[in-house]
This record gives structure tokens, sequence and C-alpha cells, in this order.
């Protein structure tokens, strides 16, 4: 799309997408015709038909999505590599200058992993090389599409034994291109049942190592107060929900704590109701939150970052300037170190032809 037909064709942040959620599928459909991993169609538009859709489903029919399509990239050190590559070049298309991309090592190796993730076979890809395969791909994609790409470790909820060495991978690769811990997954599972993802963030924030969380996503405001209040995290993974906890919003509100927030995604996993004009970023807009504009899993929502921002735009009356402001804020939420970000955000100044606020 060129830059006069984009609903916001200035600069842009994105500080939530997956990498497993954001793969072409003609890459999917490369490496499954190379590694003889069937899969439910054999061009784009018939693999599409599976794989990603446009009317909501619950949360946990939208992950089975991934069971389609990530055996044919899972556990394959020039897929890896490719996807981070490409999807930072995606990125830059869409005019993203600074993107923060996350996913879990383990999903995507095939050893030292229990259970092996998608079914498949045990083979020679560690989550420790997968983490390196992404790096470079993600500078890569720096280097020829020049934009600034970060990544983030996701820990899974269904699986706290992984989490020890999610967080170790961050301390390793902390200062190569890995800025930041997440947890995600099923939201009913509660991290108070759980001493090893307790264990890594209290690691993480004695390492000096970011934290966001996926909370209020599907789950109640009471996810969110774990998250802030026993994980200690900076940034919340959607937190919709935050809303049906009046004080807990405004304590948040407070503290300016910053909501990544994904409309399109939150329709389709039936996290929102499906009246945009009711959206909880209606809200946050009004009380001018801390919250940024993300695409989540564009794969599986068929979408693009402007999707979401043309959805703002039509449904919640987004203006120029409310797109100016929701930038900044992500860029002043990035766990890039400060010189790094106070340079994302001149950049960001210089082409809003903005004055820096002093605040």
């Amino acid at each position: 799309m060129e830059r006069g037909l984009r609903v916001f064709g200035d600069p842009k942040v994105e500080l939530h997408v997956h990498l497993d959620g954001a793969i072409r599928p003609e890459t999917i459909l490369h490496f499954g015709r190379k590694r003889g991993v069937p899969l439910p169609g054999s061009t784009v538009d018939d693999l599409l038909k599976h794989v990603s859709y446009k009317t909501p489903l619950t949360l946990t029919q939208f992950l089975e999505k991934f069971n389609h399509y990530m055996p044919a990239i899972a556990g394959d050190r020039e897929a890896v590599r490719r996807i981070a590559y490409e999807l930072v070049e995606t990125k830059a298309k869409e005019g993203v200058i600074y993107v923060e991309v996350r996913y879990s090592p383990h999903l995507l190796a095939n050893c030292h992993v229990d259970p092996i993730p998608w079914g498949q076979t045990e083979g020679d890809l560690t989550p420790d090389e997968v983490v390196n395969l992404v790096n470079q791909g993600l500078q890569d994609g720096e280097r020829d599409f020049r934009i600034k790409a970060r990544s983030i470790l996701c820990c899974m909820r269904h699986m706290p034994s992984w989490s020890p060495e999610v967080v170790e991978l961050c301390k390793k690769y902390r200062n190569n291109s890995v800025v930041a811990i997440d947890l995600a997954g099923d939201e009913s599972l509660k991290v108070e049942n759980s001493s090893e993802h307790k264990k890594a963030y209290e690691e993480a924030e004695r390492c000096g190592i970011h934290r966001t969380v996926h909370a209020g996503e599907a789950g109640p405001p009471a996810m969110i107060k774990e998250a802030v209040y026993l994980l200690k995290a900076e940034r919340i993974g959607h937190g919709y929900h935050v809303l049906e906890d009046p004080e807990l919003y405004k304590e948040l509100l407070r503290a300016k704590m910053h909501f990544e927030v994904c409309p399109w995604s939150s329709y389709l996993t039936g996290a929102c109701l499906p009246d945009f004009g009711k959206h909880p970023v209606a809200q946050f807009r009004k009380d001018r939150a801390n919250y940024s504009i993300n695409t989540d899993d564009p794969l599986i929502f068929n979408s693009s970052i402007d999707k979401d921002y043309s959805i703002v735009k039509d449904y919640m009356g987004f203006t120029e300037e409310e797109f100016k402001r929701v930038n900044i804020n992500a860029a002043q939420s990035s766990f890039l170190p400060e010189k790094e970000k106070q340079e994302l955000l001149d950049t960001l100044y210089e082409a809003y032809g903005m004055v820096p606020s002093a605040s």
C-alpha cells in the first residue's frame, strides 16, 4: 500500500506482534514442500482458508489455527531465520520504523523440548539456537530495510518448565536483539499456581530485563493484577478487561501503564464485544491512556497494521493527532535502551512536525 493511501502514512511503532503468527503463507508452502510436511492446502488461497478467518472464534479455536502450519516451520534452521527476516521486510513496507516481535523459542525448536511441539519428531534445533537464528534474521532485515527490530521471548502458561530457560536466554541475548520477557497462553492457568513463571519473572526483574505479560485479554481483571503486582509487568498485552475493575483501571491510568492493544485481534478472538464503538480502546482514547495499536497475528487475521488503524479511525473517530500520540506512547514505552529510545522519539517528533513534550 502506498504511503499516501495509508490510514496513517507517517512512521509507526509496533510493540505486539507474534513471529509465528506473522509468517507469509508462501513461506509455509515452501517449507512444507521442502520438508515433506502435509499442509491443509497447496496454494496460498487454499492454505488461508484453513489458517486465517474473519468472523469471531474463541481464543482456544484461534490457537488451534497454529497447528495447521507450524509443523512446516518449527525445527528448521533456514525457516526460522527466514521468517524473522521476512517479518522485518513486511513491517518496513507497512511504514513501521521500530518493531518488537515476540515468540516462544521452545515452540520453534525440536531439541531439548518436552513435549516436542506440534507433534514433530525429535531433532537437533535447540531453543538457544532458535534465538540466535531469529536474531540473525532480524539483524539482516534491519540492515536491508533500514528499520529497527528487537525481540521478546515468551514463556508459555501451560509449560512452566520452559520458563527458567526462557529467562536465561533473555539474559544471554539481552545485548543482542532480545529486549524483554513475556508470558503468553491460556489465561485460565494462573501464575500463582506455578512457581516457575514467578521465579522467571523475579529473575528478570533482578537482572533488569524488561517484562510484559498477556493479561485481561480473555481473562478477568484479576489476571492483570497478577501481572502487575506479582510479575511486576511494565506493560500489559491486551488488557481490555481492566475496565471491569474501575479502581484498578484508575490506578493503572495514574501509573501510565502501557496497554498493547490489538483491535482486529480482539474482535476475532472474542476477547471483546463485536461492537467496535464500545471497544475498550474507545475508553482508553477518551481517558488518554498509555497504549499502542498492534496486529498481534496478522497471518491468522489476514491483516496488516493498516487494518487495525482503519478500525480505530472508522469506528472510534481516531484523528491524525491521536495516531501520533499513540505512536509517541509506543516509543516511550518500548523496551529499547534509553539512548536508542530517545533517538526513536526524535525521529518520530521530526516526522510528525512536533515539538517534544516537556513531560
